[in-house]
């Protein structure tokens, strides 16, 4: 999960330390480039693809989190 939470950190252009599940993605860069890296992200580390309006209804990094755990089940 810390390579997520890095992934993400430098999708978001943020501090790694301010990425935990109840971030908000609002507050941040979350537009169509972010959801493309972080569908490359997420296929990198987790071998799961998920699809560009699914992630982009994601609200939080818990969103995302679940998300990859619904399609890896």
């Amino acid at each position: 999960m810390n390579e997520f939470f890095e992934g993400m950190a430098e999708i978001l252009e943020v501090d790694v330390d301010k990425v935990n599940p109840q971030l908000s993605l609002a507050d941040y860069a979350w537009d169509s480039l972010s959801i493309v890296s972080t569908m490359a992200l997420v296929d990198d580390i987790y071998n799961t693809m998920l699809d560009g309006q699914s992630l982009a209804k994601c609200e939080k990094i818990a969103d995302i989190l679940a998300l990859v755990e619904s399609k890896k089940g």
